[in-house]
């Protein structure tokens, strides 16, 4: 594939290799937890969840105990058509050098589609969308990625993601897409794992065909998840244990290259400590299981005269996780930073960035040109069709399975509404058991806009406007909660007839 390289820039941040060990994604609702965990090398934390001026004190006594930290971002879209958003790359930026991180990293995803590139109305997915594996999208993704390579101060590592859906008319594997992004920016990967196995349930692909043709020494740690079967395709849910075939394509990982870091996530339907440390103990024994096969394989070559050719030998850490005294688990919402996506004085992106079609890199002989302002426009036109269809009820693209996209969209209503209840968890216990279903209602109707916490405004200032809930308590408890947060009060008659006629509007544009 040598004949499609573009750039083949190197970033001397991307030359050492960071030795991680077996770690576990930091999430409040289990600081305690894992901060009771002997043994643990690393953590994981969300980089969205912290910000940078003040660190929660859970992260701030395990980096003083010498537990490494790493910022792992979900918004900044490095896969959708726009250039990322400065002020996101600011804010990642910060984290990392508050945290001490020796990386950061992100997602092989597009999270919002529309706007000015495409002239419709810009819409947020609020979950993690898989680009098509074309060229377009890779030549947009690699621009991208550069940008966000030059506004970090650590390297970056890309998270291969869990899809229910496929693109018609893709031109690359999963592996080639991301062996072609190695090569063109010198980014480093995160492989998931448990993306693998659900890729390969959901859409017939390959986890050992993937694995053999990305290049593994370019992987900079490995996640670990577990999810489920539901509405016959698979979920990578983050709150169940982790299954063995999950399991069995780490080992087959481990059996090419020793992964510097592996770590466990867990996103919700958190279990006790004891569980979680019995799952990290299964994923070193599966670590030192490969350890022992290989150097057993490299001794019987090197007697019979041979120099072993076996995967390189895993890393084994630490002995099996034991829970120290007094362990506890500690929640609480999510903090709020107070940032915009336009922070004001954000640093100029470079110069290649701000015209796709005036860079000045000259290709190598034969590659393929560096993407121009038609490959974002015509990726971004298909990426707003697909959202749209899934959060604004247009129609299914064509290609598309109209089925599977039915799915998809009822799984990202849930996503917001399962966040929307951890940002705001006074929502649910004031609307009580009807406060899905109210969100759902709310969500068919209004597609996500303005990120998590101005939905959840919206969605309270509909139910007031409809003069729900219809207990005159839980309604003065709900006004009070909008009024606190937005500042003014809950629409009148007249904020209603302006609402209805914008919804009028907006129906008969989508028309």
């Amino acid at each position: 594939m040598t004949e499609l390289g573009t750039d083949h820039r190197t970033d001397d941040r991307t030359d050492h290799r960071t030795e991680l060990g077996v770690g576990i994604g930091w999430r409040p609702e289990i600081a305690g937890a894992v901060e009771a965990l002997a043994g643990v090398d690393w953590v994981e934390v969300v980089a969205e969840n912290v910000c940078a001026g003040h660190l929660p004190d859970s992260l701030a006594r395990l980096r003083a105990r010498g537990v490494t930290v790493v910022p792992h971002g979900v918004s900044l879209g490095l896969g959708g058509a726009d250039r990322p958003d400065a002020g996101r790359l600011a804010d990642l930026a910060a984290t990392a050098t508050a945290l001490g991180a020796p990386l950061v990293s992100e997602h092989i995803a597009f999270v919002r589609a529309g706007g000015a590139l495409t002239a419709t109305p810009a819409l947020e997915a609020g979950h993690l969308l898989p680009v098509p594996r074309t060229w377009d999208a890779l030549d947009v993704l690699c621009e991208n990625v550069r940008i966000a390579q030059d506004s970090l101060p650590v390297p970056l590592a890309l998270e291969n993601i869990a899809a229910l859906i496929a693109w018609p008319g893709e031109e690359l594997t999963e592996g080639q897409f991301l062996a072609e992004l190695v090569e063109r920016t010198g980014v480093r990967l995160l492989i998931d794992v448990a993306n693998l196995h659900t890729n390969h349930v959901n859409r017939g692909e390959s986890p050992s065909k993937a694995l053999s043709e990305l290049p593994v020494e370019a992987i900079a740690y490995v996640h670990v998840a577990g999810g489920l079967a539901r509405d016959g395709v698979w979920h990578d849910t983050h709150a169940h244990p982790v299954p063995e075939p999950v399991l069995d394509i780490l080992s087959d990982l481990a059996s090419r290259v020793s992964p510097p870091g592996v770590l466990l996530e867990r996103d919700d339907n958190f279990p006790p400590a004891e569980e979680l440390a019995s799952e990290l103990a299964t994923i070193r024994g599966r670590l030192e299981s490969v350890a022992a096969r290989t150097a057993a394989g490299s001794g019987e070559q090197d007697m019979n005269g041979r120099h072993g050719a076996g995967g390189a030998r895993a890393r084994v850490a630490d002995p099996a996780l034991l829970i120290g005294a007094g362990a506890r688990v500690s929640g609480g919402p999510m903090p709020q930073c107070g940032r915009t996506t336009d922070a004001p004085g954000a640093p100029e992106l470079p110069e290649e960035a701000q015209d796709p079609g005036t860079h000045t890199t000259r290709p190598a002989p034969g590659a393929r040109p560096l993407p121009g302002g038609a490959a974002r426009e015509r990726v971004a036109v298909a990426q707003a069709a697909l959202l749209s269809a899934l959060v604004a009820g247009t129609p299914v693209p064509e290609g598309f399975d109209s089925r599977r996209l039915g799915v998809q969209s009822r799984a990202l209503v849930g996503k917001r509404s399962d966040v929307i209840a951890k940002i705001a968890p006074e929502l649910p216990e004031i609307l009580g058991d009807g406060y899905r279903p109210a969100f759902r209602a709310y969500a068919r109707t209004r597609p996500m806009s303005g990120g998590y916490r101005r939905d959840a405004l919206d969605f309270v200032a509909q139910l007031l406007v409809a003069g729900q809930p219809e207990d005159p308590d839980a309604r003065r408890r709900l006004t009070r909660w909008w009024q606190e947060r937005a500042g003014a009060r809950p629409p009148g008659p007249a904020g209603r007839l302006v609402r209805a006629a914008r919804a009028a509007r907006t129906a008969l544009v989508r028309r």
